[in-house]
């Protein structure tokens, strides 16, 4: 993926019009944004093109309008914050520029900053629609693509103007790539995994991938229940996936074969209902009742988790431990969240973590800073934690 795109260099880019894909897909609720971060991390492939007498052409998606225009998405009030926040000019324009649009390529002024409206307006963005891949290379000499989090998306935006225009990696997108590629070309030993979350169904090609290249994987969330069932325990009412118990015992067949440790839980905190501030009992797994469901890890699966953190080199976190949107549900993942901090910062541990998920774990945790690198990327850093090569 690195060779694919590389960072652009002043005699490419001076005096050209040059159209960067990024993702400015952020929270924003009556056109106030309520986190800025997106935009802020553009700003220095921005000035960049700006010292190389750039113009530059924004693309980028906002939400799931389903290719129709829907005003509380428009990227209007992301042109004003931008321009706020770079302290210079970003031209909004209403639309993707086609035959019948006033601009042209020549519109477009050197030195200056233009945004385009939400490309998911658009059918042929999702389609990678060749009409629509046409409209949006004619603007530009040079296409950057600084948004790995969408790289994984066959898109009009991604793949296809790539195809089209000379192309290349903003530096968002380097810096994510030469990370998360370093860790698994050259990751310093023992190398661990904490997978989480709800469903084994969408981290069956993670666990697959990763067997094959780490040395434990620590499974925890809802998702552990399918495995705990593959191994026999009763699970009472708790949320799990029947038809993955075979999938669940073919992976730990394979942990087997390629010597890798996998960790479950041995003990819960459970409850009836799953809500704020219900009553809670922390049991082992062979003292969960019909009626009761686990809702986190129990104390004794939290310190084992701890103890195996201790010597591990490099970590790879996606996913919570818990449904740590209910307290007290979000114990064991925010005393992970510490733990991992903690090591990261003595220098004993190199820690990655992405997904939407643990990111809002890692905020609740007040460690998010602490971490080597935390990936916004969602399901782009998914994916490639499966092993996928992502198309754009």
């Amino acid at each position: 993926m690195i060779t694919k795109f590389h960072n652009i260099q002043e005699k490419d880019a001076r005096n050209k019009r040059i159209i960067i894909r990024v993702d400015l897909n952020v929270p924003i609720k009556n056109a106030q944004i309520k986190d800025n971060t997106r935009i802020k991390e553009i700003i220095p492939t921005l000035k960049e093109l700006l010292d190389f007498n750039a113009a530059i052409i924004i693309i980028s998606h906002m939400g799931r309008p389903g290719g129709e225009k829907k005003l509380e998405l428009s990227l209007s009030p992301i042109a004003i914050e931008l321009s706020r926040l770079i302290n210079k000019d970003v031209n909004f324009i209403d639309h993707i520029p086609d035959s019948n649009s006033p601009y042209s390529k020549n519109s477009f002024d050197l030195g200056s900053i233009y945004m385009l409206e939400n490309l998911r307006f658009y059918p042929g963005e999702a389609e990678n629609d060749e009409n629509f891949i046409q409209n949006l290379s004619q603007i530009g000499d040079i296409y950057i693509n600084d948004a790995f989090s969408v790289s994984h998306r066959s898109h009009a935006s991604t793949i296809g103007i790539a195809n089209k225009l000379p192309s290349y990696a903003g530096q968002n997108m380097l810096k994510e790539l030469h990370m998360l590629e370093s860790l698994l070309e050259n990751p310093k030993k023992p190398m661990a995994a904490i997978i989480g979350g709800s469903k084994i169904s969408t981290k069956i090609q993670i666990l697959e991938n990763l067997i094959e290249k780490v040395d434990k994987i620590i499974i925890g969330g809802a998702m552990a229940n399918t495995f705990l069932i593959a191994q026999g325990h009763e699970i009472g009412n708790s949320l799990s996936e029947p038809d993955k118990i075979k999938i669940a015992q073919d992976i730990l067949i394979k942990a087997k074969k390629y010597n890798c440790k996998i960790i479950l839980p041995v003990d819960a905190q459970i409850s009836k209902t799953l809500d704020h501030d219900v009553p809670t009992k922390n049991v082992s797994l062979s003292e969960i009742p019909k009626d009761y469901m686990i809702l986190d890890l129990g104390q004794e699966s939290t310190n084992i988790i701890i103890n195996e953190l201790e010597n591990i080199k490099t970590l790879i976190w996606n996913g919570p431990m818990g449904a740590f949107e209910y307290s007290p549900f979000e114990k064991s993942t925010i005393t992970v969240a510490h733990s991992i901090s903690k090591l990261t910062k003595s220098n004993k541990m190199i820690s990655v973590a992405g997904g939407g998920d643990t990111i809002s774990a890692l905020n609740m945790a007040g460690v998010i800073k602490d971490l080597t690198y935390v990936s916004t990327a969602g399901g782009a850093f998914l994916e490639w934690l499966e092993g996928k090569i992502l198309p754009g």
